[in-house]
């Protein structure tokens, strides 16, 4: 039996997962779990994964890498079930493994690929503890991704996403500093072929002019745009230390619907930041309305060790879940309205595994009986449950 990856959190976790299944193909008896530290919830999760895992392989060899192996290092070495840890910023090097430098390659285990473009931080948001665990941000070069993207297409995937720690701050540490759609649009050029392109979590005061007419006008790259907005309230984001206020996320938008009105939405929120009054609240509730948020992931704050918003005023606990239940609830009634609004469209879907896949645009539809997993049908949808479109 091959080695067993365990992936929690981001789209870049994954993408390096794909990369250490590959690598360690060949390894017997080995678990490795990839973990989150965003939040206390991911580093809680992260432990429960940890311990379920060694349940499940009691002689197996488990090792951890990933943001909680690099921000909580000692308590998660001290764990009984973990025999060692890999450092985050080494786990997609063979050395570090003890590894063949050259592993065979596996097929996908996903239709879509995750390519990771992009490591690192260079910001301080006072809430954001993953620059300890990634380091600064560091970029892969035109040559390495398209070499990357070549990969994944040659091993039968039909959809690319570009992810990153920061994904939208890519090239920053190349010559000349290219900007991300250069990136985007030399990955278009090299692979005409490519049915989709979509792009991960996006900072929206970073997006350039040709990955702005890309979003804007480019029919593979895909209408869905994931905004790292965090909050609504100007003030809230100053003591965030983000970089964008709230109407340069309504101005981002709108300029973009313009150009391309199927455009979907998405967008990271935290609940109850240090300091958070009810006026702030309802300005972090409003925004989901008026940008028509359908794809939101809403976060209870939670403090990080050594980051400046665990030092600021904190909220009670009962009240930053009563704010994210509140966050969930305005999130699922935009999101319900804009799934029935596809209903008797005709979409065109990427099957994936279980049945379903995604529309360009992200909303879950289910796939006729019979569809092999890699096809893109077109699916009229006529009715919505729990959510899925069928």
């Amino acid at each position: 039996m091959s080695a067993e990856i365990v992936t929690l959190g981001c789209r870049l976790n994954l993408a390096e997962s794909e990369r250490m299944r590959s690598m360690l193909a060949a390894e017997q008896d080995l678990v490795v779990v990839n973990s989150c530290a965003v939040t206390s919830e991911a580093v809680r999760q992260t432990r429960q994964a940890i311990r379920r895992a060694r349940r499940a392989s009691p002689d197996a060899r488990l090792l951890v890498t990933g943001c909680a192996a690099e921000i909580e290092r000692e308590q998660i070495a001290a764990m009984p079930e973990v025999d060692g840890l890999i450092a985050n910023t080494a786990k997609l090097d063979a050395r570090a493994w003890n590894v063949p430098q050259t592993a065979p390659a596996i097929p996908a285990a996903h239709t879509r690929a995750f390519v990771a473009v992009q490591n690192g931080c260079d910001h301080s948001c006072t809430f954001c503890a993953i620059p300890q665990g990634r380091g600064p941000s560091r970029s892969l070069t035109i040559a390495q991704v398209l070499r990357e993207i070549e990969r994944d297409l040659n091993r039968g995937a039909r959809e690319v996403v570009l992810t990153g720690v920061d994904v939208t701050s890519w090239g920053h540490d190349l010559p000349n500093a290219p900007q991300l759609g250069t990136l985007v649009e030399a990955i278009l050029v090299e692979f005409p072929s490519l049915a989709r392109l979509r792009m991960s979590s996006v900072d929206g005061i970073e997006i350039d002019p040709l990955l702005f007419e890309l979003f804007a006008g480019e029919a593979r790259v895909m209408p869905h745009i994931h905004l790292s907005l965090q909050h609504g309230h100007d003030m809230i984001l100053k003591r965030m230390k983000r970089r964008h206020l709230r109407r340069d996320a309504v101005d981002l938008i709108a300029r973009l619907r313009t150009a391309r009105p199927d455009i979907a939405v998405g967008a990271d929120l935290i609940a109850g930041f240090p300091t958070e009054d009810e006026a702030m609240h309802s300005a972090n509730l409003s925004i989901i309305e008026e940008l028509q948020i359908v794809h939101p992931h809403i976060f209870p704050y939670s403090p990080r060790g050594n980051t400046p918003a665990a030092r600021m005023p904190q909220l009670a606990r009962s009240v930053i879940k009563g704010r994210a239940a509140e966050l969930r609830r305005a999130g699922a009634a935009v999101r319900r309205e804009w799934l029935e609004n596809h209903i008797g469209q005709p979409l065109e879907i990427l099957a994936e595994a279980g049945g379903t896949g995604h529309a360009p645009d992200f909303a879950q539809v289910a796939v006729p009986e019979g569809t092999q997993r890699g096809e893109i049908v077109t699916v009229i949808p006529t009715r919505l449950e729990q959510g899925l479109l069928r």
